[in-house]
């Protein structure tokens, strides 16, 4: 049985991942304790437009979303901070992604109802209660729409090893110290800048990415004192070669006979590792380790993805 211990003001509605209905075989889940349903399936959007070598264009993602939407998919996940890799000004700056899931909208915005969009408020010290107002009104521009589905801190507002794509489950003591994460923003004052969006009709519910079990029982905690919505979505790196988020306990917490909160896996295929396009030829970086620098040379130069790249190569060494 699902927790139903929830303030009065928040009955229950049913407990996460709940199928609530299945399009072209794609089934939709229940997302928390609220009434949006997201595909099993979502489009992640981290490098639409971005600046990577092979970075897909503006008509290529509008095809995505047509097919996405046409075969039962309704999910988008994205952030105010893509694409990544981003540049420092100009088209291809942050924000540009939102933008190009907007023009989308905007050409026939009876579109935006099949949707279910995921965003993210950047975190650290960004996160307080003027930015996340002023970040949100961002947001809904670029994306042409009154409402966001999903808003999600995009790394929680303290220090946690999770912030950093969820590489670790060591906790450094000496971290809380940066200055990044000083004065860092309250739970209870997060979850209520987030209900008051909601009760702006500006989000539908909110969460926080990059997080872990202690994130998510703390956050739901403080909205239950405080009398407002908990959240309903977490979101971590997740596939079948990091189990992080089941090793940090967040997967626990999710449950239904505990938080009752949504989980949304990113990474799902591990950097590309899981495609198997690396199976017989290492990742470029690898092999400049083992003393073969023509060979990573050759794969420098021309990449099979992002495990062949001098920036991403070293940075998803621990799907390999």
């Amino acid at each position: 049985a699902a927790n139903k211990l929830t303030p009065s003001s928040q009955p229950f509605v049913g407990a996460t991942s709940e199928v609530i209905r299945t399009i072209s075989g794609i089934e939709h889940r229940r997302l928390g304790n609220s009434n949006i349903a997201v595909s099993a399936v979502g489009l992640g959007t981290q490098r639409w437009g971005s600046t990577d070598f092979n970075a897909p264009d503006v008509d290529e993602c509008h095809a995505m979303l047509d097919y996405a939407t046409e075969h039962g998919v309704n999910l988008v996940d994205t952030a105010e901070q893509y694409p990544i890799p981003s540049a420092d000004r100009g088209v291809q700056s942050e924000g540009y992604t939102e933008k190009i899931i907007g023009q989308w909208i905007k050409a026939d915005p009876a579109r935006r109802e099949k949707l279910v969009i995921a965003t993210k408020v950047t975190g650290s010290s960004n996160i307080n209660a003027k930015n996340i107002v002023k970040d949100v009104e961002g947001s809904l521009k670029r994306l042409e729409t009154d409402y966001i589905d999903v808003y999600l801190a995009h790394w929680p507002a303290r220090y946690t090893p999770q912030s950093n794509w969820g590489q670790s489950l060591a906790y450094n003591v000496d971290a809380e110290a940066a200055p990044w994460y000083r004065n860092a923003m309250p739970f209870e004052e997060f979850a209520e800048a987030m209900s008051k969006l909601i009760d702006q009709g500006k989000i539908r519910g909110y969460g926080e990415c990059n997080s872990n079990a202690y994130g998510l029982g703390a956050l739901a905690g403080a909205a239950r004192c405080a009398g407002v919505p908990p959240p309903i979505a977490f979101q971590g790196d997740f596939s079948i070669l990091n189990r992080r988020s089941e090793e940090n306990g967040l997967a626990e917490a999710c449950s239904p006979v505990n938080e009752n909160c949504g989980f949304m896996a990113y990474n799902v295929l591990a950097g590309g590792m899981l495609t198997g396009k690396y199976r017989t030829t290492p990742a470029a970086y690898d092999l400049y380790l083992e003393g073969s620098e023509g060979a990573a040379g050759k794969l420098f130069r021309t990449p099979r993805g992002r495990m062949d790249t001098t920036g991403w190569g070293p940075t998803l060494y621990r799907y390999r």
